[in-house]
């Protein structure tokens, strides 16, 4: 049996068939702005969290990341949790993190020299004991505490560039548990020692994350940035608080920064919404207010970086 089709109908044929893909490739899907997602076991604090987080990043520029875990309510907050960034110095907690893990190994306390560039390397973010130490460990050994961690998603800075070490969220809240609680990785001195020297951080380092913190918490904290020709300025936060029943951890990564003090700004912003949401004040509790100068060490980068 034979069909005919006039003209006009095949005409028309054509011209749907041609306008199809034409249409879809005019419409690409919209991109999805990530959200502040809470989970916890106290009622309502949850979605105060996610609710208050949203409101202090709300019209700040820059691509921010947010990790938050308090073990007293079992409360979680993340953003952008598994995107990397340039690790500036907050990785020095991973330096002196491997420095003692290597040393638990070898069933050996820490020489004079490298108690003093581990100091150094903290309280004062010191870029040269942080070298000699990078240097000291190799590699191999960084990745091997690396692997220990369950910090799957963090890479070593290559050619001695410990501060473009590929970091993210998930990876430094981990961390941040491994320094705060009991565990089969680092020794119950080794978490002492690595908490008592974020706890004696210069007081120009001291910005960021302990923003708003009540003076009923002990703080614990390591921050970097660093400027390069694309993303402009990374600048993060790493902090640990524990007090007034609470005992909780943030982690900020930012970076599309347009100057270092706005990105520093971003991350308090953020901070003191958390502190404000965990730990409401009573009367004569303060909240701590970081210098207005902040300062940290400029990291080295390749030339054209």
């Amino acid at each position: 049996m034979t069909y005919r089709i006039s003209g006009r109908a095949l005409a028309a044929a054509v011209g749907a068939a041609l306008l199809v893909p034409a249409v879809t490739a005019a419409t690409p899907a919209a991109a999805v702005t990530p959200a502040v997602s809470c989970t916890s076991a106290k009622a309502d604090l949850a979605a105060k969290l996610k609710k208050d987080i949203t409101a202090a990043l709300a019209g700040r520029k820059g691509t921010v990341a947010v990790g938050l875990y308090d073990r007293s309510t079992k409360t979680t907050c993340t953003l952008r949790a598994t995107s990397a960034y340039d690790s500036a110095s907050t990785v020095k907690v991973t330096v002196l993190a491997t420095l003692l893990w290597d040393a638990k190994k070898h069933n050996r306390y820490l020489t004079d020299t490298e108690t003093t560039l581990a100091k150094a390397m903290i309280t004062k973010s010191d870029n040269d004991a942080t070298s000699k130490l990078w240097k000291q460990l190799g590699t191999t050994k960084i990745k091997g505490f690396l692997t220990a961690a369950g910090m799957t998603k963090t890479t070593p800075g290559a050619n001695g560039y410990w501060g473009l070490t590929q970091e993210n969220v998930t990876d430094e809240q981990k961390l941040l548990k491994l320094v705060t609680a009991k565990n089969s990785v680092l020794s119950d001195n080794s978490r002492a020692y690595i908490l008592k020297l974020m706890g004696q951080v210069v007081s120009s380092q001291r910005w960021g994350t302990p923003a708003g913190a009540p003076s009923s918490v002990a703080v614990h904290v390591k921050n970097g940035w660093l400027e390069r020709s694309t993303h402009g300025w990374r600048v993060h936060s790493l902090g640990t608080f524990n007090g007034a029943g609470h005992d909780y951890m943030i982690s900020v990564l930012t970076q599309d920064n347009s100057t270092m003090s706005y990105g520093v700004t971003t991350i308090q912003n953020v901070a003191k919404a958390i502190h404000k949401d965990l730990v409401p004040t009573t009367s004569g509790v303060t909240r701590y207010t970081p210098t207005s100068r902040p300062s940290e060490a400029f990291v080295a980068t390749p030339p054209q970086g």
